[in-house]
């Protein structure tokens, strides 16, 4: 019992949760721990909800489809590789990103930007995958995505409001779901962000909807004592959420409409920027884990067009997400992730296009204990190959779940009883962390 408190309490202080780790020894009694009276189990529990009460959050900001480097954060002005896209200064000295990215430049002291993010799989479905698990899709095993992680291990799923929300894209090839923790860690999907989510409100008074679902109820238990106890209880745990959110006070939340005039043109217009509006409302709420996408970076034809286009839309909202995260407090506690499943080849192609090139990409990271104003990693000239500081997925996972205070190394069962890791593989990269 006690090499095993040791061992916890030792991964937690290599983390840096020193000061969380004593607080929380305190309140537990030594006398209770000697005589036994205290169980490993409900000492972790306890330990989870301190966890829950310090409100950590994540937004990941998803560029589907794989948004160029070059055009973005990793210019290459001068080199035939680098196209027509010039590079501009940003707030932070000697840090120079795309001029398609104006609003973006004045927040660089709010970014860590990884340049050697590195990749093998070059499949959008499995590169998606891959970025929003930390493991590639496999027949055997349903690996759950990092919301689903979040909401496991910081969120409420007694709350009223969902642990995890996505917001716009194509969310069915989001990639993963809850998987092995259950259906209960399964994002709430909103596929318009102007609007609240379909079928979130009552069409009958609430004693009648309350009866309703007493009725289904029964009928649930009737059919799990007969035959179908494993389908019956998700089947609970998906309408127990769902009845206290569409019970709650707080569905306003999804309303950005709410929002004083100001504040929404400071986001602009357009899905994207309607999305990182309601995300952050939804961190402000307690909500653990908001995902929001944004489509066509897949620029296989008129890469420098598309690409202007598309930063365009993303420039401003981004950038005011941080600003408004800044300024009401909430940067500090939440963790903002641009990242999409892959970079574009440094040659352009016959079409003027880029095509998958997961080599050498970008991601970059903001808030929630992020060094920033700093650049990570670098490619050679041309942007082929990383030759400063690779960054793996993993060590991008580790990275995030470090800054989350998210055990990594947490080992949750597979459907046959396969013992799987958070993270399987990689290292923290200090250089973000400090």
């Amino acid at each position: 019992m006690f090499t095993s408190l040791y061992r916890q309490t030792d991964i937690q202080l290599r983390r840096g949760h020193v000061s969380d780790r004593r607080e929380f020894l305190r309140t537990i009694s030594a006398a209770s721990l000697a005589a036994g009276t205290l169980s490993w189990t409900d000492l972790m529990a306890a330990q989870q909800t301190s966890l829950r009460r310090r409100g950590k959050s994540c937004i990941l900001l998803w560029m589907n489809g794989g948004p160029s480097q070059f055009e973005t954060f990793s210019p290459k002005p001068g080199h035939a590789n680098g196209g027509e896209t010039k590079a501009i200064p940003t707030a932070v000295s000697g840090i120079e990103i795309s001029e398609y990215l104006p609003e973006t430049a004045k927040m660089a002291n709010e970014m860590c930007i990884l340049r050697s993010m590195t990749s093998k799989e070059g499949s959008h479905p499995r590169a998606t995958f891959l970025l929003h698990t930390g493991y590639l899709p496999t027949a055997s095993v349903r690996h759950p995505s990092l919301g689903s992680v979040a909401s496991q291990q910081l969120g409420d799923t007694a709350a009223d409001l969902p642990s995890y929300v996505r917001i716009g894209g194509n969310n069915r090839n989001a990639g993963g779901g809850g998987g092995l923790l259950g259906v209960q860690h399964d994002p709430l999907n909103i596929r318009n962000p102007h609007r609240a989510p379909d079928n979130s409100s009552l069409t009958v008074a609430k004693s009648r909807f309350q009866r309703r679902l007493g009725l289904l109820g029964k009928v649930d238990r009737h059919y799990a004592a007969a035959v179908g106890k494993n389908e019956v209880t998700n089947h609970e745990k998906i309408y127990e959420q769902a009845s206290r959110m569409v019970l709650s006070p707080r569905m306003s939340v999804f309303d950005i409409d709410e929002e004083p005039v100001k504040i929404r043109e400071a986001y602009g217009e357009g899905d994207f920027a309607a999305g990182c509006l309601m995300a952050r409302r939804l961190v402000e709420a307690g909500v653990t884990f908001v995902e929001v996408s944004m489509n066509g970076w897949d620029t296989h034809q008129d890469n420098t067009g598309l690409s202007q286009e598309l930063c365009g839309q993303m420039d401003r909202p981004y950038a005011q997400l941080l600003t408004d995260l800044r300024q009401r407090g909430r940067l500090d506690d939440t963790l903002v992730i641009w990242m999409g499943e892959f970079g574009r080849t440094p040659r352009i192609n016959g079409r003027g296009g880029r095509d998958h090139y997961p080599r050498a990409f970008n991601a970059v990271v903001a808030g929630c204990g992020v060094q920033s104003g700093q650049t990570v990693g670098a490619t050679d000239p041309g942007g082929v190959e990383v030759t400063e500081r690779p960054v793996t997925v993993q060590d991008l996972f580790q990275t995030i779940c470090y800054l989350l205070e998210i055990d990594s190394d947490k080992e949750n069962l597979s459907s046959i009883g396969r013992p799987i890791r958070v993270v399987d593989g990689g290292e923290v990269v200090t250089e973000i962390v400090g």
